[in-house]
């Protein structure tokens, strides 16, 4: 967190875009960041990111969202990437159940090299494929609910759900963010001091405080 030359609050989160080669995360940063859509993208190498911007509680967020390889050859660069990330879409291709079989080593990937509390988001990319699809909204939901993650189909082709997945991560990430201030023993202190009395929430799951379900088709 940080102010800005007014004084006014600002956030910045780092999310990261994880999955295997070929199922669309370029195209689904170019579309939310830009856009912009390639039919003919050619595979990441190395790093790229984009920075957005939103307003949440009249408080500017910032989410510079980061894309990088899926295939084998660059995983060197797993423990830069991931550090630091307080967010993550774990994207599949609803047409390649090969793709779908991989979620789970995406998400051991991510437990390693990133912290507990990374808001965690399960795409299956490419809805516009309805008459190859080879994983089911059911199995989606199911391994989501599973797992923990929010889940949510996207078509980075026709735009559908691509600004719903990223604004469900940021604004999750934001709630936490905003939990873990109100729960802080400065933040408590300055209350006091304030005369104002904090009643402290329950252990309602992320999930539900950002009203969302964790498994939205």
């Amino acid at each position: 967190m940080y102010s800005d030359d007014e004084g006014r609050e600002e956030y910045l989160f780092k999310i990261v875009v994880i999955g295997d080669s070929a199922v669309g995360k370029s195209n689904l940063l170019s579309r939310y960041a830009r856009n912009e859509f390639s039919a003919h993208s050619k595979a990441t190498i190395g790093v790229e990111f984009q920075t957005q911007s939103m307003d949440i509680d009249g408080k500017e967020v910032k989410a510079q969202i980061w894309d990088t390889a899926g295939q084998e050859r660059f995983r060197a660069v797993t423990s830069a990437y991931y550090r630091g990330a307080v967010g993550a879409l774990v994207v599949y291709d609803i047409s390649r159940r090969i793709t779908f079989e991989s979620v789970g080593r995406w998400l051991d990937e991510l437990k390693i090299h990133s912290d507990t509390t990374v808001a965690r988001m399960l795409v299956g990319n490419k809805s516009d494929l309805e008459n190859i699809r080879a994983v089911s909204v059911e199995e989606g939901k199911a391994l989501a609910e599973a797992q923990g993650l929010f889940f949510v189909e996207t078509s980075a082709l026709d735009s559908t759900n691509v600004r719903t997945a990223f604004e469900k991560v940021i604004l999750d990430i934001y709630n936490n963010v905003s939990r873990k201030q109100l729960n802080s023993d400065t933040y408590k202190d300055k209350l006091t001091v304030s005369r104002v009395s904090l009643v402290k929430d329950d252990d309602t799951d992320s999930k539900q405080s950002s009203g969302f379900s964790c498994c939205s088709s």
